[in-house]
């Protein structure tokens, strides 16, 4: 079973770390089924107990899964850049609509919040053992969080939406804890959740947000967190509504300690309604970021929840960078107070090419989503075939693979770089990819 090596040791940590010193040399390859525990038991003359204990600490650790009475393997090793490796080469002259960018023109210019939170600077010089959160920055957020319906809680800022999410499931989960995540979902936490020892349990996704029953089995088979993108999810663009957002909260009444985490990274570009499923449980946290709407380097995002969680959060923080730049604080306060950009004339720009495109699509016979943001997602037979095809055409689109795990195949297109007259070539190109491939004949 276990090749040429043996488990060695008599007490249960001795036992786990003879498993885990052959994991880290490759003797114990990922996927090795591990000897049944009463079978190592009578192998190692120890009560069956310590065996149990010792498998306990690998799960912990995240070194071995359990899958019932299949027994006990290796953890595959964590994957923690490989979606990147599922994008597009874009050659010269083919246009890239893959990236998941802003469009440039959207952005407000920078340099003058910038300049004035540089004097600030210069006037009232930040010193070790400030204040980590800038005042303004938090009554303005708290008064838009207020005004979303978020429930009121201690206030923290960190480096961006992702960020946030790790350093909360870092304070309450092990490694081992399953995490029910979007699938479709954001490709960057799919690989973040495998990446610190845990494990994703996959939940289906509409216009409307996460499917009530999905997540319900995912909580009732031991999902301990659920992470939700409240709008413009990627890469759907699926929003939730309120309908949606009550039948979750009823499905999350019933697992009070699930470890809710919504991910709010729309905001600024989106011009529906934020419906939050915060409060709900005993553990709850709320991220807001601004790199949509400011631009991806304003590494910049607010995070919400529980005492307990954003007090952990803090404290993990402090022992590491400190604090986030209160010269980039001050900046989004500035651009906040000067109204740039006008976020609903961005939404609204955002919207109607989506809509442009989806429309143009439809007409041709291609269904297609996105309800908010700046992404369209296109259900395709062939993923592979259909990049290659539209890529052959002059177009780079992202692969589905880089967000989903058991969801059905797709292509991600980025309307942000999309004029009026671009539209029509796209969708006929889509439409031409998803056709039949042509017929070849042979001489």
């Amino acid at each position: 079973m276990l090749g040429g090596y043996r488990i060695e040791g008599r007490g249960a940590a001795e036992i786990a770390a003879s498993v885990e010193r052959a994991v880290g040399s490759g003797e114990l390859e990922p996927g090795r089924l591990l000897p049944p525990m009463r079978e190592l038991a009578v192998e190692l003359g120890v009560n069956p107990n310590t065996v149990a204990a010792a498998y306990r600490i690998l799960r912990e650790r995240g070194v071995i899964e359990t899958a019932g009475r299949r027994g006990s393997r290796v953890r595959p090793a964590p994957a923690t850049t490989g979606r990147d490796h599922i994008r597009v080469d874009v050659p010269e002259g083919v246009r890239d609509v893959s990236s998941g960018n802003p469009d440039p023109a959207l952005l407000p210019p920078l340099a003058p919040a910038f300049a004035a939170a540089a004097a600030q600077g210069d006037r009232e010089p930040v010193l070790y053992g400030d204040d980590a959160v800038e005042p303004d920055l938090a009554r303005t957020a708290r008064a838009g969080l207020d005004a979303d319906g978020v429930p009121d809680g201690p206030l923290a800022v960190l480096s961006g939406a992702l960020d946030g999410v790790e350093r909360v499931l870092a304070a309450h989960l092990k490694p081992g804890d399953t995490v029910a995540v979007e699938d479709p979902g954001w490709g960057r936490t799919l690989d973040l959740v495998p990446a610190l020892g845990l494990r994703t349990a996959g939940v289906g996704v509409d216009d409307e947000g996460p499917l009530p029953d999905d997540v319900r089995r995912a909580l009732e088979g031991g999902a301990r967190a659920l992470i939700v993108t409240d709008r413009a999810q990627n890469p759907t663009g699926a929003a939730v509504t309120a309908t949606r957002a009550r039948a979750l909260r009823a499905v999350l009444r019933e697992h009070p300690a699930t470890l809710v985490i919504e991910d709010d990274h729309g905001h600024g570009i989106v011009d529906l309604p934020l419906h939050p499923l915060a409060g709900v449980t005993r553990h709850w946290a709320f991220v807001r970021s601004v790199a949509k709407a400011y631009g991806p380097d304003l590494r910049l995002a607010l995070l919400t929840g529980d005492d307990v969680t954003v007090d952990r959060v803090r404290g993990r923080q402090r022992l590491g960078p400190g604090w986030v730049s209160l010269l980039l604080q001050r900046a989004v306060v500035r651009l906040w107070a000067d109204g740039v950009p006008d976020t609903r004339a961005v939404a609204a720009e955002y919207g109607r090419r989506r809509d442009l495109l989806i429309d143009a699509l439809a007409r041709r016979g291609v269904r297609a989503r996105g309800r908010s943001g700046m992404n369209v997602w296109v259900p395709v037979p062939d993923e592979t075939g259909a990049v290659a095809r539209l890529l052959h055409a002059g177009w780079a689109v992202a692969p589905g693979a880089r967000f989903r795990m058991s969801a059905p195949p797709g292509i991600r297109i980025t309307v942000s770089a999309l004029t009026d007259e671009d539209i029509a070539v796209l969708a006929d190109a889509v439409a031409a990819a998803l056709g039949p491939a042509p017929a070849r004949g042979y001489v």
